[in-house]
């Protein structure tokens, strides 16, 4: 196997050892006894981790079929959804939610901001909206959105609507707190900032939105992503009995759960802590450097991720390939508008929890030498 780069991107990020080591299980049977308490376990597991007495679905799918599960099962067609849109990930949950025939209203931001809580107000008097969708960290921009401040406006000014938070980039990295801040649904996958292989859309569900789901009116529009399949699994595997609807991907579940208990077990303050640290490491040094981040104030830049304008002179085909050469991969801009002008990192998970293993400091080193590779004549 050729020598490994380290993967700094914004997801998939690096896997702890025993995580990895999760995966490498011999072939399990769904339904057996050494499995089924670990989906159960995982399924308590989140609870935890997202704050929240609602339910949890693991299911094998990215991220993106939380998208699915959220627009088929609580939205009917017609219905109106508000869309706070801080980027491109804002634009595709709208796609989704039209698909299944949601009357989507988009309340854009400029590029590197986030959605302001008057304007979420306003909007919200325009006409009654089944769901409000608020991109926690938007992975092409860095946007850091408040979360907390936009649910407590949902609750003042329409207190029936829906808050889903798509936090695919921010579970495990940013402080979420489903229940105490009126958090509807959390949609996430395993493979940013919980720690895990691609694989696995993970969700958390209140128990009002279960209730919504369970007095709609018309059927679910959809057939694997239907929650009529899926709650009684998940109800199932957490009573510690098997159940089958479709096959869960066993080996990712091994992985999650050892990932979830590792962050409990860490302690999910300290984490939130930790991250804030490393994001303000990491943010000191690129602003050191002379170098421009995508989000336009500190206060709602992301904290396990930052995203970075090119300094003038300097392309993605000059930098990435020299960062790669360092042993680092970082990514490419995904922002449509300005994917050419920026470059991301992650720094989410054990590159900052273990600060032992040295990854951070690797990856702003490598992109010092990187700069000065390509004639950047910064703030060195």
């Amino acid at each position: 196997m050729a020598s490994h780069k380290l993967c700094m991107i914004p997801g998939p990020i690096e896997f702890h050892e025993d995580v990895l080591q999760a995966m490498a299980t011999p072939a399990t049977s769904h339904v057996a006894p050494n499995f089924i308490p670990v989906l159960g376990e995982s399924i308590e597991l989140l609870r935890q981790i997202l704050f929240t007495s609602g339910q949890p679905f693991i299911i094998a799918g990215s991220g993106t079929l939380g998208w699915d599960m959220t627009a088929s099962n609580l939205v009917e067609a017609g219905e109106d959804v508000l869309v706070c849109n801080s980027g491109y990930f804002g634009d595709r949950f709208g796609e989704c939610l039209e698909t299944y025939g949601a009357k989507v209203t988009h309340l854009r931001v400029p590029i590197g901001e986030a959605p302001k809580l008057d304007d979420v107000a306003a909007a919200l008097k325009t006409k009654k909206f089944k769901a409000i969708t608020i991109t926690h960290v938007d992975t092409s921009t860095g946007v850091l959105a408040d979360i907390k401040g936009i649910a407590n406006v949902v609750r003042k000014e329409s207190p029936e609507t829906l808050v889903v938070v798509d936090g695919v980039c921010s579970v495990g990295s940013e402080e979420i707190r489903m229940d105490a801040w009126g958090i509807d649904v959390v949609i996430t996958a395993s493979q940013k900032a919980l720690g895990a292989p691609p694989g696995l859309c993970v969700m958390g569900v209140s128990e009002r939105a279960i209730g919504v789901f369970k007095n709609r009116k018309t059927p679910v529009p959809n057939y694997y992503a239907n929650w009529n399949r899926w709650l009684p699994i998940m109800n199932a595997y957490e009573a510690r009995k098997p159940s089958y609807f479709a096959t869960p991907a066993v080996q990712n579940i091994f992985a999650l759960n050892v990932s979830l208990k590792q962050i409990v077990a860490q302690g999910i303050e300290k984490r939130f802590a930790v991250h804030k640290e490393a994001s303000a490491k990491a943010k000191k040094f690129i602003h050191d450097l002379g170098l421009k981040l995508v989000p336009t104030s500190l206060e709602h830049a992301a904290n396990g991720m930052s995203a970075v304008y090119y300094p003038e002179g300097v392309a993605a085909t000059d930098l990435l390939p020299k960062l790669a050469a360092h042993g680092i991969v970082a990514a490419g801009g995904l922002h449509v508008e300005i994917a050419p002008k920026y470059f991301r990192i992650g720094h989410m998970g054990i590159s900052v929890t273990e600060p032992e293993r040295g990854h951070l400091d690797a990856t702003l080193n490598a992109l010092k030498a990187s700069l000065a590779e390509c004639g950047y004549k910064g703030a060195l």
